[in-house]
């Protein structure tokens, strides 16, 4: 069994090793780099649909997902995006990943909706802002509301002095200070 104390940093280095390799196939997409694209051994023209745009996002939120910034919605963008592409490009080609080439997209893809869902973990400039970041108040359901105070009685002129009633014009009802109203 593993101690609870090693989940943050695992987590962190899941993503900080997806966001890597993420990076680096965006990277060898679109500079041709590292072998240059899978399937031309080159770059991906650029603007075309849906290889460079895939590339893109791959390297954007790659990169995003590695430093752990804006980790759940970039990690969430790339999840979506690699099943975009199995189920475009591989799944077309037969409906497992080992018989349509489409592993590495289904891997990365649920690879992606973990670290959205389990979040970036301690070693995330996420988790750096999120401390440096002041705490907002937080109103707890279990406190009651204290009620607020009684209103003094009110008249015409005003607040009506301790110990003393007034008259209003309008109502024809006195008020006298704590004994409630009466009909006048």
């Amino acid at each position: 069994m593993v101690p609870a104390q090693l989940n943050g940093p695992v987590q962190s280095l899941f993503r900080i090793v997806i966001g890597a390799l993420f990076v680096c196939h965006g990277a060898a997409s679109i500079f041709g780099v590292f072998g240059g694209n899978p399937a031309t051994g080159g770059a991906v023209p650029a603007g075309t649909w849906p290889g460079w745009w895939a590339a893109l996002i791959q390297l954007v939120c790659g990169a995003l997902v590695l430093v752990g910034l804006f980790t759940r919605p970039a990690a969430l963008l790339a999840s979506g995006s690699m099943a975009y592409a199995y189920f475009v490009v591989h799944q077309p080609h037969g409906l497992l990943p080992i018989g349509n080439g489409g592993e590495l997209a289904a891997i990365f893809c649920w690879s992606f909706l973990l670290v959205a869902v389990l979040g970036p973990g301690p070693w995330a400039l996420d988790a750096l802002l999120a401390r440096r970041r002041p705490a907002a108040p937080v109103e707890t359901p279990s406190a009651p509301a204290r009620p607020s105070p009684p209103e003094p009685a009110r008249s015409w002129y005003g607040i009506a002095p301790e110990g003393r009633s007034r008259t209003t014009i309008f109502s024809g009802t006195t008020a006298a200070a704590g004994g409630g109203v009466r009909a006048g």
